[in-house]
């Protein structure tokens, strides 16, 4: 049996999104990490943010970091949803212990 383990997962995505599509974007990824059982989702916006150098010809981008307790099988697999997704400029997933 496996334990559940907090994560944390920076994502940095595209400048276009205004606050209202920012929303509903982490809206739907939350929903997405639901279906592996994760709990104790928290949600932050870090806020719109110069780049220090152009990724994909972006300057700019919006930072979400989300905190929750999974799996670490599953961990793979938010990854992965994360890397076919064109708004996601980069991300990094911290283990919090």
């Amino acid at each position: 049996m496996s334990v559940l383990r907090k994560y944390e997962i920076m994502i940095l995505l595209t400048e276009e999104f205004n606050d209202s599509e920012l929303k509903t974007w982490v809206f739907n990824y939350a929903k997405n990490l639901r279906k592996f059982n994760v709990c104790d989702i928290s949600v932050i916006s870090r806020g719109k943010h110069n780049l220090a150098y152009p990724i994909n010809n972006q300057g700019k981008g919006n930072y979400i970091q989300l905190n929750f307790s999974s799996m670490p099988k599953y961990i793979n697999n938010f990854s992965n949803i994360l890397k076919l997704d064109s708004h996601v400029l980069r991300f990094l997933v911290f283990n919090k212990q």
